[in-house]
């Protein structure tokens, strides 16, 4: 169905539209890019590209969608793009210059920029092919002056690595790498292999190598450049750094805009594109092209006072506004508003959000449903949000038919389904009349008896998302790269935090002193290296690539580590008598806890709908650590085993939501909470926290501390021994002999390592009786090993909330 109507612009005509609600322009591009190809998108953002690649990629799997995307780094900045940026941007080139693309995504910055000519990208492009022949130093030549960087271990683009008759390379615009297995002279055969396990995973016949930068650094690349830098800035070039690690065959950081230095002309966006490429303008494409050029200017002026780093103008390397909408006028296009419009394609979807409290938290969405003549697809964000919303679903009576894609759901007659997607917006929309509608027509009311919503062209679709089923809470984001979901992996082995001079910790040769990075070439290539030194000036240069046999001290003062020497045997001697004392103590600690894993405790009894009432009141987005925990604590409450978790987070990292989860759980199942905490100030600093959160629910809180009158703690030990209290917070007052609980379910403990030994003995004896949460922002060493070790069960919240 086409939701843009015909005839389609020829070049250098336009149309316009407006009323694309939410997800709909995604949608009509979809329909559209299947009619006119290639489709050029130019956004106003970098956010609406990504969105429109993600949502049209669910729409129409089958379309070839390529995104362009933006350097993401200021003008003139002293830093480059990440490399897997320009491995995109590259590879994106490539395919429009091959005519390889059905659609391509270009913000509107991306666009302005001046980009390299097409002879760039087919001089510097090769291919290796199965059953070649192929000479390593002339491959190593080639990869070399292409820009590749050799490594030990390939693991990001723009790498390669040969190991006798192995060669691993990561070509600019793969998503993955690939192993070349040579018998003499031959390539032998062409697999793709995994970064993390180097194994292999499947063969090819051939691979495709793309420069790995945007400009070249050959020797006519640098000769290219140091003559227009002379022509274009006075003085003395070699007083310039930037000049001279140019010269030297360097890419200095931010060298990217200084591009036009080494090519006798740029090109543009629209140098490669075909002439009857489609061009779509969405939304206030020129508001942000002038608002860039004005940033842009500001920059440069306040910049380009600095004489060692000389500065092009900006119309040396970005179009001038004019520049580019003359340029654009040439293609037929197609510009879309953010308006509304008279006549509105698409319109938003009425109040469908889940109320968490109420009777039936569904009951919005079965009204929309039983008002609304048409078809309704909900959308969720992942695969297990599906099932999870599925079940949510059915337990109110709503069964939705579970569909793979959009596709299907198109082909089936079922009124309400279930799918997974990255759509972030939903919409109202009718299906087309074989004829036009009247006027009046094509827009959604209730009818005046109050019945079902109607289309004036018949049977409508609607697409609901959880950004309407859970609008009144704080939505995660759907596009949070994978290597931010959480930090614990890089606060455990992370060695960034290093300085010159701290100790490190060597699993073969001990203790030593990191005196920071160094480049060394073993005959393969400059490779990076840790430069330790040892007791006697001994030396130790480990490969980046080792970095998991290093961690960091943990010892007394940094200042005062004892250094080991090589070869001497200090180490061993030290982990044989540090093993020998740890026997005992680990012996001890299994009994304990094979004892404690043996008892049968109390099982939980989680009621989902309460229970996600209560969470609908964090007015905070949760982390992904965060999610993790609360899901952690839930799962050991509710097993049936007792629980004793650790939860390591930093301050403001939100711990105590972890433990409000927690507290929830326990009172609604009838058990008391007991919150032990060091101080008073934190003790009131809790009962405020807990109060509120609980203010609305049947639950009642009281606080043991010097801060509340003799009469007011008699009054709240009255009521944790008749059961009226369900939970108490409190300092060392809760662990004294005189404390009563009628029915305790939870200990949750803050910060274990300020109570003092006696406190801790009482814990023990808590331990072995409910379930104990332990929250800390700095675990003392017995309670972080037992925890790494697999004796107390560890949860850390090392990503900050955004």
């Amino acid at each position: 169905m086409m939701l843009l109507p015909p005839p389609l612009p020829s070049p250098g005509q336009r149309s316009r539209h407006a009323g694309l609600h939410g997800s709909s322009d995604a949608l009509a591009l979809a329909r559209l890019a299947e009619e006119a190809r290639p489709l050029v998108i130019l956004t106003e953002t970098a956010w609406h590209a990504q969105r429109l690649r993600d949502e049209m990629a669910f729409f129409a799997p089958k379309l070839a969608v390529h995104l362009l995307p933006d350097w993401e780094t200021l003008p003139y900045d002293h830093f480059s793009p990440h490399q897997d940026l320009v491995s995109e941007r590259l590879a994106t080139l490539y395919q429009i210059s091959h005519n390889a693309c059905d659609v391509i995504i270009v913000p509107a910055t991306t666009a302005l920029c001046r980009l390299p000519p097409r002879e760039f990208l087919a001089a510097h492009a090769f291919f290796l092919k199965q059953g070649t022949k192929l000479d390593l130093d002339a491959l190593r030549g080639q990869l070399t002056q292409a820009g590749y960087t050799h490594v030990t271990q390939v693991l990001t683009p723009g790498e390669y690595s040969v190991r006798g008759g192995l060669v691993d390379l990561f070509p600019m615009g793969s998503a993955v790498p690939y192993r070349l297995d040579l018998f003499d002279q031959e390539i032998e055969s062409i697999r793709t292999f995994d970064v993390d396990t180097q194994r292999s995973i499947y063969p090819v016949k051939d691979v495709r190598l793309l420069p790995a930068r945007e400009f070249p650094l050959d020797e006519s690349g640098i000769s290219r450049f140091r003559q227009s830098f002379r022509e274009k800035f006075e003085g003395d070039p070699s007083k310039s750094q930037l000049y001279k690690d140019v010269s030297n065959g360097l890419a200095p950081l931010g060298i990217e805009y200084y591009l036009p230095l080494f090519f006798e002309h740029t090109a543009t966006l629209f140098d490669y594109l075909p002439e009857h490429a489609l061009l779509c303008l969405h939304h206030d494409l020129e508001g942000a092209a002038q608002q860039f050029w004005q940033d842009t200017r500001s920059r440069y002026l306040l910049l380009r006072g600095d004489r060692n780093r000389p500065l092009l103008a900006p119309e040396e390397i970005f179009l001038p506004v004019d520049v580019f909408f003359g340029e654009i006028k040439r293609f037929g296009r197609i510009e879309i508003s953010a308006g509304a419009g008279d006549n509105p394609v698409a319109l938003p979807v009425p109040p469908v959000q889940v109320e968490r409290r109420a009777e039936d938290p569904l009951d919005k969405l079965k009204g929309f449903l039983a008002r609304f003549d048409g078809r309704v697809l909900i959308l969720a964000e992942s695969m297990g949000r599906r099932e999870t919303m599925a079940q949510y679903l059915a337990g109110y009576g709503l069964k939705p038919v579970i569909c793979e894609n959009f596709a299907q759901f198109e082909a089936c007659p079922e009124r309400l389904m279930l799918a997974a997607g990255l759509v972030s917006t939903g919409f109202l929309l009718p299906h087309p009349h074989p004829s036009p509608p009247l006027e009046g027509e094509g827009t959604i009311a209730p009818s005046p008896s109050g019945g079902r919503l109607g289309w004036g062209w018949g049977s409508s679709l609607a697409l609901i998302t959880e950004t309407e089923l859970y609008a009144s809470q704080v939505r995660q984001s759907r596009r949070r790269d994978t290597t931010r979901k959480s930090n614990v992996e890089n606060m455990l082995r992370d060695l960034s935090e290093l300085r010159a001079g701290d100790p490190v910790v060597h699993e073969q040769h001990g203790i030593g002193r990191y005196l920071g990075l160094v480049n060394l070439d073993l005959g393969e290539g400059e490779t990076e290296f840790l430069h330790l030194e040892y007791a006697g000036g001994d030396k130790l240069y480990v490969p980046v690539s080792d970095l998991h046999v290093i961690s960091r001290y943990s010892g007394a003062s940094p200042e005062s580590a004892p250094l080991h020497r090589l070869g001497s045997g200090q180490w061993e001697k030290a982990k044989k008598k540090a093993l020998q004392q740890a026997r005992d103590t680990a012996a001890e600690l299994l009994n304990l806890y094979a004892q404690r894993a043996a008892r049968t405790g109390y099982s939980f009894k989680l009621d989902h709908h309460d229970y996600e009432a209560f969470a609908a009141g964090f007015e905070f987005e949760e982390t992904a650590d965060q999610a993790a925990a609360i899901q952690a604590v839930i799962g050991d409450m509710t097993s049936g085993q007792p629980m004793d978790r650790l939860v390591c987070g930093d301050v403001g990292f939100g711990k105590t939501e972890v433990a409000l989860r927690a507290a929830f759980v326990a009172v609604a199942d009838g058990k008391q909470v007991a919150i032990l905490v060091p101080t008073t100030l934190l003790a009131e600093q809790h009962f405020n926290n807990f109060s509120d959160r609980f203010s609305d629910w049947p639950v009642k809180v009281a606080e043991l501390s010097r801060f509340r009158t003799a009469k007011e703690q008699n009054q709240a030990l009255r009521g944790l021994a008749s059961g009226e209290i369900d939970i108490v917070i409190g300092t060392h007052k809760l662990i004294q002999k005189g404390v009563k609980f009628a029915n305790l379910g939870l200990v949750i403990v803050d910060e274990e390592h300020r109570f003092g030994v006696r406190q801790k003995e009482q814990l023990k004896a808590l331990r072995a009786e409910v379930d104990v949460l332990t929250l800390t922002a700095t675990p003392i060493p017995r309670s972080l090993s037992m925890s790494l070790e697999g004796l107390r069960d560890f949860s850390v919240i090392a990503t900050a909330p955004q």
